[in-house]
């Protein structure tokens, strides 16, 4: 049963109970101005139905900013699954979820996020199309990250070399996991933090990185936070304590509200702005989309770091936020 929900600024948002599975889900169209939604399916176990509303309605609206500042043909949305992916995953459940996608009539194409992977992606195709389930954007969504990071330093009077640059990666999932592999390759000094201690450590003795603890992540004197987990990274509680001279990495929704971007800002620490930094994936799926090769898809990913550098020089010329110069550019070819 789909049950519509309003939310000023988005075309469709339901929630939907699978009464065979007992499977809730959350879809969220946000704007297919510029093509179809493109969007992750999350599984999570949140403690409530309106707090993964809430979060999808956020996630599907970065992904709509995300393809517009990249110059992409697509639009944005967000899938939700609730439950634990450890314990509550089944076919069957996936299933019913493609069922709910297809109820959208193809505005919506599903990749795998947090909870999910490219073979539970498959099993959802059964049931809807298209997907994208086809290749990893994780390693392009990392390098789209090295690029904006080298972008900040050269922004920030360095000249993009990153040997000693000293980075805390937060997160080494998929996309953490590759950036540290980026870094280590460049000779950066890694500074490692997960919330799974097993990932932490395989990250640190594979490049010799230093282990500290997720919470005390925000806090370490570090040149680049690089947050690569769930979002809400900067929040009132861990602004004051951060200790670093860039902001850049692969989550979404790294600040927890809009107004942080003032506050860094203020602090003199430099946001690449979350949906522009970690587009690669969707530039990565887009080119999956259209038939390109792997070559094409990464000479393309490459170009994050130009964008990042484009909206710091609007920021300081302006005198916003580098996100509000980010969503500008980005809303402006919203319009009509």
């Amino acid at each position: 049963m789909m049950t519509p929900i309003h939310a000023d600024g988005f075309e469709q948002v339901a929630l939907w109970r699978d009464e065979e599975t007992g499977l809730r889900s959350v879809v969220v169209i946000h704007d297919t101005t510029l093509g179809p939604a493109l969007g992750g399916v999350r599984m999570h176990a949140y403690a409530d139905e309106d707090a993964a509303v809430l979060d999808g309605l956020r996630l599907a609206e970065a992904m709509t900013l995300k393809a517009a500042a990249a110059g992409l043909g697509l639009g944005g949305g967000w899938s939700i699954m609730i439950g634990d992916p450890a314990h509550h995953k089944e076919e069957r459940l996936l299933r019913a979820h493609g069922r709910a996608l297809a109820a959208f009539g193809g505005r919506f194409i599903p990749v795998n996020d947090i909870g999910t992977t490219q073979a539970d992606i498959r099993v959802i195709g059964r049931e809807t199309s298209p997907v994208c389930a086809a290749g990893d954007p994780s390693p392009l969504t990392a390098l789209g990250v090295l690029e904006g990071i080298r972008a900040c330093l050269r922004a920030s009077g360095g000249d993009g070399d990153l040997a000693g640059v000293r980075v805390c990666v937060q997160g080494v999932g998929n996309v953490g996991s590759a950036l540290a592999d980026l870094l280590a390759a460049e000779a950066a000094e890694l500074i490692v933090a997960d919330t799974d201690p097993r990932r932490a450590d395989a990250v640190a003795a594979r490049h010799g990185a230093r282990v500290v603890a997720p919470e005390a992540a925000p806090a370490v004197t570090c040149d680049v936070l690089a947050p690569c987990a769930l979002g809400s990274v900067v929040t009132d509680e861990t602004l004051p304590r951060l200790d670093c001279r860039i902001i850049a990495g692969g989550a979404n929704n790294v600040l927890a509200t809009p107004a942080h971007a003032a506050m860094l800002r203020a602090r003199g620490i430099l946001y690449a702005p979350d949906f522009c930094v970690n587009a690669g994936g969707l530039i990565f799926l887009e080119e999956q989309l259209l038939g390109h090769d792997s070559a094409h898809a990464e000479a393309r990913v490459r170009q994050v770091g130009v964008r990042v550098a484009e909206v710091i020089d609007r920021s300081r010329r302006t005198g916003v936020s580098t996100a509000d110069a980010a969503t500008e550019l980005a809303r402006a070819r919203l319009r009509p």
